[in-house]
């Protein structure tokens, strides 16, 4: 029995080198799994006249996934587009601002369904930051 854990332990081990594995020195920018709180910690542009014209709206932060949401008043940003872990980018309308007064931004990282034996994640939803529409 003890040579067939062996050989099963082995050939667990040899799986998941060959799949990658654990690697403590990777440098690799690699983003959160889903369920992951998120953090902003910039918005570029910050503000915007009013009335103005559709643009892109930056949001700089960590812990971004690869299936983050902006979110635009509470309203999800559909057209979200990853940049990096750290860098989200989404085109906002120019009936967004047609109007001066504020937005609130978020960014949410989606929630995971709990699979077979349940333990998925929770939606989470990053602390918001205030955009100016003069």
């Amino acid at each position: 029995m003890k040579i067939a854990k062996t050989v099963l332990l082995t050939a667990l081990l040899a799986a998941g080198l060959a799949c990658g594995g654990y690697n403590s020195n990777s440098t690799q920018n690699t983003p959160p799994g889903p369920g992951t709180m998120p953090n902003i910690t910039a918005l570029a542009p910050n503000s915007a006249n009013s009335p103005g014209a559709a643009f892109v709206l930056t949001v700089n932060g960590t812990n971004f996934n690869t299936t983050a949401t902006i979110n635009w008043n509470a309203a999800a940003q559909a057209t979200t587009k990853y940049v990096s872990t750290n860098q989200l980018t989404v085109t906002i309308p120019a009936s967004d601002v047609a109007t001066p007064g504020t937005a609130t931004v978020t960014v949410t990282n989606p929630a995971v369904a709990g699979g077979r034996y349940g333990g998925g994640t929770l939606a989470e939803t990053s602390n918001s930051m205030t955009f100016t529409i003069n």
